[in-house]
């Protein structure tokens, strides 16, 4: 019987990918299993074609090919019916909530789709992990479930082990965790972060450059005195979200000005 106890559906997301920059690289195959609250499955697994070469190096970590992908959709072929699955889910995965999740806005963000996040909860099962054994997705499988994971780097099998690892990370920590949904994202939550790429955090209510000269300093005092800065931003490449962030940012301060 599940531990997991669901007000609304938790989508467990797994990508695979062209590599691990978010700004510049793309979806290959994504595999998306809902858990409803009343414990059945849905599961929406597609191979996308990234519109772009697949690295070699890349290929030997998960296996697929160009060859393998060149007669599947692309993303923007598919954007809305993932958006739509998606739709009132709150999310979770393994180091979803430093790669998969701000890479899959990343990509509904070239499209013009807006994929709203402040109503989601988010839980990474591998802070979970992280948090109380300290080890990678293979071996939090074998560890909790103890079971071989059989086709690692496969979007659809790493996102169903993502899940059962959960399942049984919620018996064996029965006293520390709580199967809720709000407990778990509460959990797993870092420190407060204005864009997924954490180019800028937040400190009591401030918005704080993470990066370069200006680490550590206001992001709004930051534009007053440097507006240039915000201009390098943009034409830099700069994750989609991190730009999104600063402009509402940007439009807020000129809204101000007398």
């Amino acid at each position: 019987m599940s531990a997991l106890q669901l007000t609304r559906p938790l989508a467990f997301i797994d990508l695979e990918t062209t590599g691990t920059n978010v700004a510049t690289d793309r979806i290959i195959e994504i595999a998306v299993i809902k858990v409803m609250p009343d414990k059945s499955v849905l599961n929406k697994t597609k191979r996308i074609n990234p519109g772009i070469p697949i690295p070699a190096a890349t290929t030997a970590i998960h296996g697929i090919t160009d060859e393998d992908v060149k007669d599947a959709p692309y993303f923007k072929q598919v954007a809305n019916e993932y958006k739509q699955f998606l739709e009132n889910c709150d999310i979770a995965g393994y180091n979803s909530n430093r790669f998969d999740v701000p890479l899959l806005v990343e990509e509904f963000l070239r499209l013009d789709l807006n994929f709203d996040i402040k109503s989601r909860r988010f839980v990474d099962v591998q802070k979970i992990f992280h948090l109380m054994e300290k080890r990678t997705l293979s071996a939090a499988y074998k560890f909790y479930c103890d079971k071989d994971l059989e086709n690692a780097h496969s979007a659809e099998a790493d996102a169903i082990a993502t899940y059962e690892i959960l399942e049984a990370q919620l018996v064996r920590y029965e006293q520390q965790l709580k199967p809720e949904v709000e407990a778990l994202a509460t959990f797993t939550k870092e420190d407060d972060y204005v864009d997924f790429a954490r180019r800028m955090t937040i400190q009591n209510g401030v918005e704080l450059f993470n990066f370069g000269k200006y680490k550590g300093r206001p992001v709004r005092d930051v534009l007053k005195i440097e507006p240039q800065y915000y201009d390098w931003m943009m034409k830099a490449d700069f994750p989609l979200n991190t730009k999104q962030k600063l402009t509402e940012i940007y439009h807020s301060m000129m809204l101000k000005k007398p």
